[in-house]
């Protein structure tokens, strides 16, 4: 029996079901691309008295896309850990559904097609790290602006707000902690690492992004499929620097959030982003003749695997901030990321951009070449991680 025979078999009991949280199945099925972007909101948006409504025109419009998109969300509502908890009645027809997986017995040419596009869409998804918690996750601000020797970073608050933005926006819980010591900022991040210590960020003077400004810490935090942390500070190599002026290790931050037994984000990808200083020197530009860019399994995973580091700048160096527009390295992440996300690029090949358009930057207009920056990623993921925008 095909996929599509299968679902129309199905459908009413599935509809009924789906009908529970008809929010959550609807973000499922766009975040593995089997509805578009517009039929999506098409979907939402549809003049219908009950939930069962939209969940009869959602199984339409999957058993209308065809024998693929069927296969596929059969294999969704089966194997999706969230849909399986929500929607536990699923087990009960789960027998009725013969064979998820394809299994041709001399194919013809045109289901071998069919098949090789599945494998090859299956392979693709199993590359990627999967983000199916609401929301994705946290992402954490450190915003170290007002020094206690008198310095002010003008400029890191627009940088904050892009930050909180453009993730908030990707599904992302945004929290900040502002103007934090070194000690500070050591006791906040194991507090982020350890599932057990969220209790603690009551004491904190933790703020949320809500409503397009910080507000208010509201509570109930809790990881979800990837963590983002954000450093904006002061820095010397190796170093990111407490508003004491004390320098807290880069490798000790994120060695904080290594693998392990207990950790809530083993496995899952750990990003951090740092706006600071390396050194003190003032990077030079040369000449180059070619201006154009490139066109281009065991039980066990290492501790330090999943992370990645993406540095304003590289070592002995010092990063650019401008006073009001915000950092060399920031504003151009944000505006990135806001620009391959919807594409389905993953962040590594967004990073790659951005070098280059930070590497682009000129800080004496007189005297090109005399005043550059070069951001530095380094990274330990296994797969790609591919944000994609927040449908509310």
């Amino acid at each position: 029996m095909s996929a599509k025979d299968t679902v129309r078999r199905n459908k009413i009991v599935i509809q009924t079901t789906l009908c529970g949280d008809y929010t959550l199945i609807l973000n499922k099925v766009l975040e593995q691309k089997l509805i578009t972007g517009r039929e999506y909101n098409n979907l939402k948006s549809i003049n219908k008295e009950t939930l069962e409504g939209h969940a009869v025109e959602l199984v339409d419009k999957i058993m209308n896309k065809g024998e693929e998109s069927c296969q596929a969300f059969l294999n969704l509502l089966q194997t999706d850990e969230d849909i399986k908890e929500t929607y536990p009645e699923l087990k009960n027809i789960q027998l009725n559904i013969p064979c998820l997986l394809p299994m041709p017995v001399q194919a013809s040419s045109s289901d071998d097609v069919d098949d090789k596009s599945l494998e090859s869409k299956r392979q693709k998804q199993g590359d990627q790290y999967r983000l199916n918690s609401r929301p994705i996750g946290l992402c954490f601000i450190i915003n170290n602006e007002n020094f206690l020797d008198g310095d002010v970073r003008h400029g890191t608050g627009r940088d904050t707000e892009s930050l909180a933005e453009v993730f908030s926006w990707l599904g992302f819980r945004v929290l900040m902690c502002k103007d934090q010591t070194r000690d500070q900022m050591d006791h906040t991040l194991k507090s982020f690492a350890s599932v057990r210590d969220f209790s603690q960020l009551q004491q904190l003077d933790v703020k949320e992004w809500s409503g397009g400004s910080f507000t208010d810490f509201q509570g109930g935090a809790k990881h979800g499929d990837a963590f983002i942390c954000c450093i904006l500070s002061h820095g010397r190599k190796g170093v990111v620097l407490g508003i004491d002026g004390q320098p807290l290790a880069i490798k000790e931050m994120t060695r904080t959030f290594k693998a392990t037994d207990q950790s809530a984000l083993t496995g899952k990808p750990k990003v951090f982003l740092i706006q600071a200083c390396q050194g003190g020197q003032i990077q030079g530009g040369v000449l180059s003749e070619d201006l154009q860019a490139d066109d281009c399994q065991s039980l066990y995973i290492p501790e330090e695997a999943d992370v990645l580091v993406a540095m304003a700048t590289v070592e002995d160096c010092a990063a650019i901030r401008h006073k009001i527009d915000g950092s060399w390295f920031i504003q151009p992440l944000c505006e990135e990321l806001k620009d391959g996300c919807p594409r389905g690029e993953d962040v590594v090949t967004i990073l790659h951009r951005v070098n280059n358009k930070v590497s682009q930057k000129e800080g004496n207009r007189n005297q090109p070449g005399t005043v550059k920056q070069m951001p530095e990623v380094r990274f330990t993921l296994r797969k790609k991680l591919v944000l994609s925008p927040h449908h509310n």
